[in-house]
Parts: structure tokens; sequence; C-alpha cells
């Protein structure tokens, strides 16, 4: 796997607001605005939709468009392959076979529920993750402007699943991500899984302060496994520690992949 480029590559120059709103593509690097703008329409545009398709992968190119459009605007939640055939017109199993051709071409990450049992786990619905978020905004047509605090929030998770997955990739790391969620919704954004055992919980908040509310998931993961280690990933100036909890700035998040 050849991946956009990773924090670790080019820490000299990056910059936060920048990665979430025109991702990491080595095309862009060192582009200007407009040059970056123009680069990620032509690759959403271009490749996404027609080489695909000139492959012989997709037949129906506006079906294939259709359901792009949708898998990117849902970036990040519970995949309904149900609710997207309805909206995009095509067949439950022709939206799950396009989900798996964004993976096999290496467009996309599905990330699926942690549970102990391989066959629960596959039985949940997974998410999903276009591979950069650059394309990701492009394909949203939201490129021009920068993002809102709600929306920057949002990139930002999907930004750190994302980079932990490059990252442990890039290590030869034996170990896997996933996400965590109950029937009665309490939430883990990152689940990250080694030989079977459970050896980080993240929760994923892109703001500088964080408060108790922003530990109820964790807090619930904690009563089904007290022995985990649980962390906060945010914006935070430094780690500390709030109720059980490692708060830790995303780049000592990073440093902390390096052990694993």
């Amino acid at each position: 796997h050849l991946f956009p480029f990773t924090y670790f590559e080019i820490s000299k120059d990056f910059d936060l607001d920048d990665a979430l709103r025109f991702g990491s593509l080595p095309a862009i690097y060192g582009k200007s605005e407009k040059e970056k703008i123009d680069i990620l329409k032509t690759y959403a545009e271009i490749y996404l939709r027609e080489e695909i398709q000139a492959e012989g992968i997709v037949r129906n190119l506006g079906g294939f468009s259709r359901f792009l459009d949708l898998a990117a605007s849902s970036c990040g939640e519970l995949v309904n392959f149900t609710a997207i055939s309805r909206e995009a017109g095509i067949p439950v199993r022709t939206v799950q076979s396009y989900y798996e051709i964004l993976e096999d071409t290496l467009v996309g990450l599905r990330l699926e529920a942690w549970r102990k049992s391989l066959r629960k786990r596959l039985a949940v619905h997974p998410k999903f993750y276009l591979f950069d978020l650059g394309v990701t905004n492009s394909i949203n047509r939201r490129l021009k402007d920068a993002p809102d605090p709600v929306l920057k929030g949002k990139l930002f998770e999907q930004w750190i699943v994302l980079e932990t997955h490059r990252i442990l990739q890039y290590q030869q790391s034996d170990c896997r991500i996933f996400y965590w969620r109950t029937s009665n919704g309490a939430e883990v954004d990152l689940i990250i899984e080694r030989s079977g055992k459970v050896i980080a919980a993240c929760e994923i908040k892109s703001s500088r302060r964080i408060g108790g509310a922003d530990l109820s998931g964790l807090r619930s993961f904690r009563e089904e496994y007290p022995k985990t280690p649980l962390y906060l990933i945010s914006s935070a100036d430094n780690a500390y520690e709030l109720g059980g909890v490692e708060i830790l700035p995303w780049e000592k998040y990073f440093e902390l992949l390096k052990k694993f």
C-alpha cells in the first residue's frame, strides 16, 4: 500500500487545517490553493468516476456515480446498504459490490465493529472511509471554503482513523482497528486490537478543551473491558489525565502508535 503522505513524512510543513480540507495526496503537496482544488476535482471526476468504468470494473457509470456521492457524504458513519440502495436507485447487492470495488482499488477503508466473535462482528453495520480527505471533500463539493466547526470535528475524526491505519500499515504492525458501539448507542471511535486483545480504546475530539461529557463512550467501554487503556485524542496543547482517561494531543498519540 502506498498511502497519501502521513504526518511523519511532512511534519515540518504539516498544517492540520490544510490537511482536513485538502488531504495529503503527493500531487497537491506544495501547490497553491487553486492548484489543489483543480487537481482534486480532476482526480474525483476523471479517475474515480470514469477510469474505474473504463477498466471494466463498473458497467453502470450513472449508478456508480450516484453511489459515490452517497458514500462520500456518509464517510465515517454507519453504512446502511439498504438506504444507499434506495437513494441511488440500484440493488443492495450492487451497493455492496461497489464498496468492495473501492476497497479492492485501495480507495476506501472499511472499519468493522469490535466484537470478540467474528460472526457477530460481521453481522453489525461497518463504517467506511474514503482514503483521503481532499478526495472526500472534492466529491462533496466543499473544497472552496474552510470547514465549519461541526464539519471540522467530523473530518478530524476521519483523519485520525485514516492516519492510524496508514501508520500501522507502514510499521507492518499486527494491530487491527475497529470501532465499538452498543445497542444503546454508546460508542468509541477507534479500537486497536492485537492478537485478539484490545490494547487501546480511543475517542476522538477536535476541540482543545475536553470535559467529562466527552468521556461517556469510554466510560461505557470501561464497564465491559476494565483493564483496557483509554485515550481521548484531541487538539489539546498538553497531555493530561481526566477521569481515568489519558487526554492526548494528536501528535503525542501518533508517537504512541509507534510502540504498537
